[in-house]
């Protein structure tokens, strides 16, 4: 039985063993999941983490930076830094490398977060009720 705990504690999933990953990054993409998806996943990293970056390339760019502003416009976030850069993409091994524009913005907590967090879970707990009782 021990061995078995000792593998379990030494297990290590490959992705965060990956040299640059963070654990508070999310990286978004314009097809895989729907906006709110990542408004509530961020909401979850920052109650985690305490702050959450979220990243994209090209055409994403505008939903990593939607997410923000709705995070932001409703209180939930503070905006700590924001930084763009291009990085080479390839098709293939052998296709010459397309610049894509890419971008990072780090989010914090706002002083509020907390009381919003706790208002919120307070109305789902209220709707719930309403909805069994009916």
């Amino acid at each position: 039985m021990e061995v078995i705990t000792e593998g379990v504690n030494n297990l290590a999933v490959a992705d965060s063993a990956a040299p640059g990953y963070q654990r508070n990054r999310i990286q978004v993409s314009n097809t895989k999941k729907p906006l709110f998806f990542y408004v509530n996943l961020a909401k979850r990293y920052m109650q985690q983490f305490n702050e959450v970056e979220l990243s994209a390339l090209g055409m994403a760019i505008a939903t990593v930076v939607t997410v923000a502003e709705i995070l932001k416009n409703n209180g939930f976030a503070i905006e700590k830094r924001i930084t763009t850069s291009t990085i080479d993409m390839r098709e293939d091994a052998a296709a010459r490398p397309i610049p894509k524009p890419k971008i990072e913005i780090m989010l914090g907590k706002s002083e509020k977060f907390d009381e919003l967090i706790a208002a919120a879970k307070e109305e789902d707990e209220e709707e719930n009720l309403e909805e069994s009782s009916a």
